[in-house]
């Protein structure tokens, strides 16, 4: 295997890009809805925390995804094809298993912790009422995660696109629909914005079944072939997978507690966090498609005996990455009345989020290399040192926000430095392992 030019890379890189925007536009068309539905900081602050602890469980199933995809980009840069559908389908069956668990726990725990751990009354019931129905969407994300991980990882990212497109425009009717109350439809309000999420993503099951099928040479992958559980190739793949799973759930879960803490200096510092959250979360879309194709080349190069060109991609992939995210964030950063005023008509609100805003996108500096280095080290299979560089780095967040918002009560401005500190952290033990090169020892 040769040395992948840079526009090889942005060919498989730009699909996932599309893929990863179409989707953020769900979560950001229910925030921009729900700004505009009722007082806006009640929907705001409320699909924040339950949208934030539907990430934490969903993470866990992406994690083992993604281990599911490094040894899938592993038999494809070694040439055994056949070998990547039973990886696809044992995972999918174990992730099917694994979304009922937690669909089960979810229905029977989360308000009780809701209860715990959020003070207003008024966005704790908007909580629940949201989780209420967002939870479905374990099963279809699951499976669609699978989906994702087997394109990614055979490089053949097009078909990403095309469903995302399909999930993004569903979710957009659907959402106009369901909160509002449109075309013969109740009002459902926060409720409606989960129902349409969780059946958006039922749909892009839909497509990726029917695409793979008619379009894909499954048959030279094995796939859609089932004939039980495989316990020695489920053993493999989450000898790669948990680690991830626990680093991902992790990381999201110290996000969750981010906004319980915000949470309490008030609803109006939550609406704003929930704001910049959503702009920060389409800006990261650019380092989240440079970083998950990092992962998917490092461990095509390793498979194809090319370890000694791991390093210069990374910084290859860095220096692209840069390339799209500051542009981007220097054009936020220029107008942020105008990109907070999306999710907000209330001039306070929109005000109060504009010094949130431009500590948030200095934070991406850090957060490229990062990323880029965080998911190289994955692709190298030692998918536990990168649970112990997610650890360390969460171990310094969580402390520096609870002294933030607890001891010192700063200012919700303030607050959004934890995420300077995280990315430092990050940059720092995952150059240092790669540096090392102890990864190029290790066999999956």
């Amino acid at each position: 295997m040769r040395r992948f030019s840079n526009r090889e890379i942005l060919k498989i890189t730009f699909p996932v890009l599309v893929s990863l925007l179409m989707e953020q536009l769900i979560g950001l068309t229910d925030t921009i809805y729900l700004g505009h539905y009722g007082d806006g900081r009640t929907e705001l602050g409320a699909s924040a925390l339950a949208g934030v602890f539907y990430l934490v469980v969903f993470m866990l199933g992406f994690g083992f995804s993604i281990g599911a995809q490094v040894l899938i980009a592993r038999r494809n840069g070694e040439g055994r094809h056949s070998e990547i559908g039973p990886v696809f389908m044992q995972g999918t069956a174990f992730l099917l298993v694994l979304a009922g668990l937690l669909f089960t726990l979810s229905q029977c725990f989360a308000r009780d912790l809701f209860a715990l751990m959020i003070e207003s009354e008024a966005v704790r019931a908007a909580a629940d009422s949201y989780l209420e129905y967002r939870v479905y969407g374990f099963f279809f994300s699951f499976v669609a995660a699978m989906f994702r991980a087997f394109y990614v990882g055979t490089t053949r990212t097009r078909i990403l696109t095309a469903n995302s497109v399909v999930m993004v425009l569903t979710n957009v009717v659907l959402n106009y629909l369901l909160i509002f109350g449109k075309g013969g439809f109740p009002e459902l309000g926060i409720a409606g914005a989960a129902i349409a999420s969780s059946i958006s993503e039922a749909v892009s099951v839909l497509f990726f079944v029917g695409y793979t099928y008619w379009r894909v040479d499954w048959r030279r992958y094995r796939l859609f072939r089932f004939g039980g559980i495989d316990f020695p190739q489920l053993g493999r793949i989450l000898r790669v997978s948990v680690w991830i799973m626990v680093q991902e759930g992790m990381a999201f879960l110290s996000w969750f507690i981010f906004f319980v803490c915000i949470e309490h200096l008030g609803e109006l510092e939550l609406a704003v966090t929930n704001m910049v959250r959503s702009i920060s979360s389409v800006v990261f879309l650019f380092v989240n498609a440079f970083a998950s194709t990092a992962s998917s080349l490092v461990s095509n190069l390793i498979g194809a005996g090319r370890s000694a060109a791991v390093m210069p991609l990374c910084r290859r992939m860095t220096g692209l990455c840069y390339a799209f995210v500051i542009p981007v964030s220097l054009l936020i950063a220029l107008f942020p009345e105008q990109a907070l005023s999306l999710y907000s008509d209330r001039p306070e609100q929109v005000a109060a989020g504009v010094p949130s805003l431009w500590v948030m996108l200095s934070t991406f500096i850090l957060c490229v290399p990062a990323f880029v280095l965080q998911f190289s080290v994955s692709g190298t299979g030692n998918t536990r040192m990168t649970l112990v560089i997610v650890m360390a780095a969460i171990l310094f967040y969580v402390a520096y926000t609870l002294y933030l918002t607890f001891g010192l009560q700063a200012d919700v401005a303030v607050c959004w430095t934890t995420d300077h500190l995280y990315y430092g952290v990050t940059l720092l033990l995952a150059w240092l392992y790669l540096r090392s090169g102890r990864w190029r020892r290790r066999v999956i």
